[in-house]
């Protein structure tokens, strides 16, 4: 087993082990990805990703942090999503979506405008979470319980247009901050009914949402969770390993096939627990103690370190970012480092030639 090695979940296989990780581009317009999302998803699968991870897509308007994310609550979205999903195939490469609600975190400016709270004059909303709190200086409103089933309803209908479009797999995003998290984290749920208090109770609402989009997509597509496996806050209300662990054993029993374990989100992490690979030793624990596939994340930036993070063990899918970023053709540089024979695009075969004169 090693970082080219195929990867199964339920009916889907993967060519190698190498993911790219979801990372927001703010390039969108109504929701709809276009011509940026394209290549930028695209070049990676022609850089011999085995899996393409979509961005966090919105799941309903008010599920954005900007007016410029992508989503996938009507037609003409799910249409656009469609003509990336037939290129990544077209690669022999398949494709995740990630479904995502911002929750409080919501009702932003771009990134070069400094991510400040929208008035409503920009487009603004009312932005709601689990509990009605203030954070940053901004009011969060409290869902109300029949606005959660409306919620639940809104992921389970985003699910049937990615199954629509032709997604290959479906991954929640529930961590990093966002609306899940803010659920089961007791930092910032102060519910006092079902959804707040117990930790049964403040995971509830992902694990119905799991439920909810586990009976409208197909048996054999996996669906898979992104954690963030610690809050970084060193209070009796973070949220810890051991409660992603309890975490992850419960979306095993309700149909999760594959965790990604990332960490933070309501506050910056101390630099000095930010080095390379990081976060990968989460994956490894709940990988050992649920018995679930898992993805390694945090600084993975070589093809040594991401090959023996598989190797050993520690996790299935290496999910790598920033470097993505850098370098569209990491898999294919990785294979040329660690001496595999890989498949490489007709196209761009004669610079991977070697000439013997």
């Amino acid at each position: 087993m090693d970082l080219f090695s195929p990867f199964n979940l339920r009916n889907l296989t993967l060519k190698n082990r190498v993911v790219l990780s979801p990372m927001q581009q703010y390039s969108a317009k109504n929701g709809i990805p276009g011509n940026w999302h394209l290549v930028h998803l695209g070049s990676r699968a022609v850089g011999g990703a085995g899996l393409i991870i979509t961005e966090c897509t919105a799941v309903a308007p008010k599920g954005l942090a900007t007016l410029s994310d992508v989503g996938i609550w009507n037609e003409e979205q799910k249409n656009s999503w469609k003509t990336i999903v037939d290129f990544v195939h077209e690669q022999d490469a398949k494709i995740a979506i990630q479904l995502w609600h911002s929750g409080g975190k919501g009702s932003l400016k771009h990134p070069n405008e400094g991510m400040k709270p929208l008035t409503p004059e920009e487009g603004g909303w009312t932005v709601k979470s689990c509990s009605a709190i203030e954070m940053n200086g901004v009011a969060w409103q409290a869902f109300t319980l029949e606005e959660i089933s409306e919620l639940k309803r809104d992921f389970a209908n985003a699910a049937i247009r990615a199954v629509e479009a032709g997604f290959d797999a479906i991954e929640i995003h529930a961590g990093h901050g966002y609306l899940f998290h803010q659920f089961y984290s007791a930092v910032i749920n102060k519910r006092q009914d079902e959804y707040g208090g117990s930790l049964e109770n403040r995971i509830r609402f992902l694990v119905e949402t799991v439920n909810e989009i586990r009976s409208v997509i197909p048996e054999g597509m996996p669906l898979l969770v992104r954690i963030s496996a610690v809050d970084y806050i060193d209070t009796t209300e973070g949220w810890t390993l051991e409660d992603s662990i309890t975490l992850s054993k419960t979306l095993k029993e309700n149909g999760v096939d594959f965790v990604t374990a990332s960490g933070g989100g309501f506050t910056n992490v101390s630099k000095d627990k930010v080095f390379p690979g990081y976060q990968v030793p989460f994956a490894a624990a709940i990988k050992e103690q649920v018995n679930i596939a898992t993805g390694a994340v945090g600084m993975i930036t070589r093809a040594d370190q991401a090959n023996e993070i598989v190797a050993s063990g520690k996790a299935d899918l290496i999910i790598i970012a920033r470097e993505h970023l850098r370098d569209p053709y990491f898999a294919l540089h990785s294979a040329k480092a660690l001496g595999v024979d890989i498949e490489v695009p007709w196209q761009y075969k004669r610079a991977f030639l070697v000439y013997i004169n």
